[in-house]
């Protein structure tokens, strides 16, 4: 399986939006602690959740092949059920139907990023890893928030 350097490796030659970038990290750490609650692989969920906007770029201007491309870049680097999760993250636009817990993590993960980031950037530190669960909690019940 790919190391998590190999991937950041990667993320770095096909993803150029720091944004995006740190969007897929903060994904990546969410599924590694949803893989830990759940009983998934640790290691593998993180590698999906870091991976799984790799194609962000190329496909952009056409969302439907969002999900689709990633498994042009990832060849066989990876095991099937990452290339699977990454394409039913954008189930809407590649018909791949989230079955298994990996794959409804990544679509969950995903969403809830945007909470989470948007918490730490309006901390005074704007640090990631001082984004408590009950500011998300907070944060979360607020409607004019993020």
């Amino acid at each position: 399986m790919m190391s998590r350097e190999e991937a950041i490796r990667l993320v770095g030659e096909n993803v150029s939006n720091e944004k995006i970038v740190l969007h897929m990290i903060a994904v990546s750490a969410i599924m590694k602690a949803l893989a830990r609650r759940l009983g998934g692989d640790e290691r593998l969920w993180e590698l999906v959740g870091l991976l799984h906007d790799i194609d962000y770029e190329m496909t952009k201007r056409d969302p439907k092949r969002h999900g689709l491309e990633a498994e042009s870049i990832l060849g066989d680097r990876v095991p099937s059920e990452v290339i699977r999760a990454i394409k039913a993250h954008n189930f809407e636009n590649t018909g791949v139907t989230p079955e298994s817990n990996l794959e409804k993590a990544l679509i969950a993960a995903d969403a809830v990023s945007g909470l989470v980031i948007a918490s730490a950037l309006v901390m005074p530190s704007k640090k990631l890893g001082e984004v408590k669960v009950e500011t998300l909690e907070r944060k979360f019940k607020q409607k004019d928030f993020a």
